[in-house]
């Protein structure tokens, strides 16, 4: 049986982990992004607006593919955009089962306008880091969410 001791140290690791760290990472980026960004557009909505204004138009499910999002986070995200009139959708005239998604003049606009604030953001969540550390650190998180390669 573990001592109290052992406990209050195997709780502090629990606590001090990975998930822990990466929600406070997340709440200092969204009050920096709700600060300097724009309050009314999320992150995934500007990955979304960012991937069309990059490729073009898209299918729904290559766009989801792209901002990976899901079928299910990918739909109201669309949807919430489309009222802002940031972004078309139509049925695709050779598959009618297929949605694409198209930015607006609006959209294309406010992208353009907000990727230098986005840039910031970054650019000050990584501020206490050297450019090699900024370079590390990045490469291990993008390491972190990909899927195993045997996957």
């Amino acid at each position: 049986m573990p001592t109290e001791a052992d406990l209050a140290e195997t709780l502090a690791t629990a606590i001090g982990g990975l998930g822990p760290l990466a929600r406070r990472l997340n709440q200092v980026h969204t009050r920096l992004w709700h600060e300097q960004v724009d309050r009314d557009l999320t992150g995934p909505q500007f990955t979304v607006l960012s991937l069309l204004h990059m490729h073009g138009d898209l299918d729904q499910g290559a766009l989801g593919g792209l901002a990976h999002l899901d079928k299910s986070t990918a739909a109201p995200l669309l949807d919430r955009l489309e009222r802002r009139g940031l972004v078309e959708t139509a049925k695709d005239d050779t598959d009618k089962r297929r949605k694409l998604v198209r930015l607006t003049d609006d959209g294309r606009e406010l992208a353009g306008r907000l990727a230098p604030a986005v840039i910031s953001v970054s650019d000050q969540m990584l501020s206490s880091l050297t450019d090699e550390e900024r370079e590390q650190f990045l490469a291990l998180l993008h390491r972190l969410v990909q899927p195993p390669a045997d996957q």
